[in-house]
């Protein structure tokens, strides 16, 4: 293996964030995204509202001083509970994704790698995965758990194992016979040392890209449960359980709904910008790389192999 190979794969794993960043719309996703994350982590100091606290004189008070985007039905400020329940979205598309990569994965690189029986049935696990729909899938788990947040976690999570699978598996088929990992195995490297230290370290763009994308469907998931009043239970703030109970008054506190909506639509449209933006950016890196590699040497020509010997 020669040096400049290694060498352009690290220079263009190093500019694939200055890449992503300098096409405008994944700047912007970014920006959204990284205010939302701090305003929502920070929210107990720099917003000292409790979210819980009712004033029932000032139910469905509209816009002011008191209340920027007015009170809900229970004299609750509308603003505070959209800040901490982007908490909860958050904390459940992190919690979603941790648990669909940490199974789907590892179900990938074993089907994968060794093939055979396993592939066999661990494919037919992800296929009766797919073969539920998500959401119902989830609404059933959540009746046999119980409403609650780490529930609605869970049920969001095991509905993107499928997805982190097939990626896998497909990444791990498509380097499975390459040289370097055949090396590997002539050298005496074990199975877990090829899958762990070799496959999984040159497949992880398309899981990158996905671990964005499937933030974006867990947020989307969490508050369409909520909405249909099987999602986080009141009175934990929830965009979805504030679209729910938002459309009853959208005459006398427009806010209640619009503001949560519009929450929810510019996260999963960042998140969405950037995980397509991202796929481009890592699809376009291959190519860079290609170009970095030193060519072949071109064969000798008869005439100087004449003159040679």
């Amino acid at each position: 293996m020669s040096g400049p190979t290694r060498g352009g794969w690290y220079r263009a794993r190093v500019t694939t964030a200055g890449r992503v960043l300098s096409r405008p719309a994944a700047a912007i996703s970014v920006a959204f995204l990284l205010v939302t994350i701090a305003v929502s982590l920070a929210a107990p100091w720099i917003l000292p509202i409790d979210p819980l606290y009712q004033d029932l004189a000032s139910t469905l008070e509209p816009p002011g001083a008191q209340f920027w985007f007015g009170a809900d039905e229970l004299g609750r400020d509308i603003f505070a509970r959209v800040i901490y329940g982007a908490r909860t979205s958050l904390l459940t598309a992190a919690g979603a994704v941790v648990i669909a990569a940490s199974i789907g994965v590892p179900m990938g690189l074993i089907a994968g790698y060794f093939g055979g029986w396993r592939d066999a049935i661990l494919m037919r696990i992800v296929d009766v995965l797919l073969a539920l729909p998500g959401i119902l899938f989830a609404m059933a788990l959540i009746a046999v758990l119980g409403r609650s947040q780490a529930a609605a976690l869970v049920a969001v999570g095991i509905t993107g194992i499928p997805s982190f699978a097939r990626i896998t598996r497909a990444q791990v088929l498509s380097l499975r016979q390459r040289d370097f990992v055949l090396a590997v195995e002539a050298l005496g490297g074990s199975a877990s040392y090829n899958m762990f230290r070799t496959v999984l370290p040159n497949a992880w763009s398309p899981i990158l890209v996905q671990v964005v994308i499937l933030s974006s469907v867990a947020i989307l998931l969490e508050a369409a449960l909520a909405f249909l009043g099987v999602g986080i239970p009141p009175p934990t703030p929830s965009w979805g359980e504030m679209l729910r109970t938002g459309k009853s008054y959208l005459y006398e506190a427009p806010t209640y709904g619009v503001l949560p909506g519009l929450a929810l639509t510019l996260t999963i449209l960042s998140l969405d910008t950037l995980g397509r933006v991202l796929a481009n950016v890592l699809d376009d890196r291959h190519e860079i790389v290609e170009e970095e590699l030193p060519a072949e040497p071109a064969p000798p020509s008869a005439a100087q192999a004449e003159k040679r010997a």
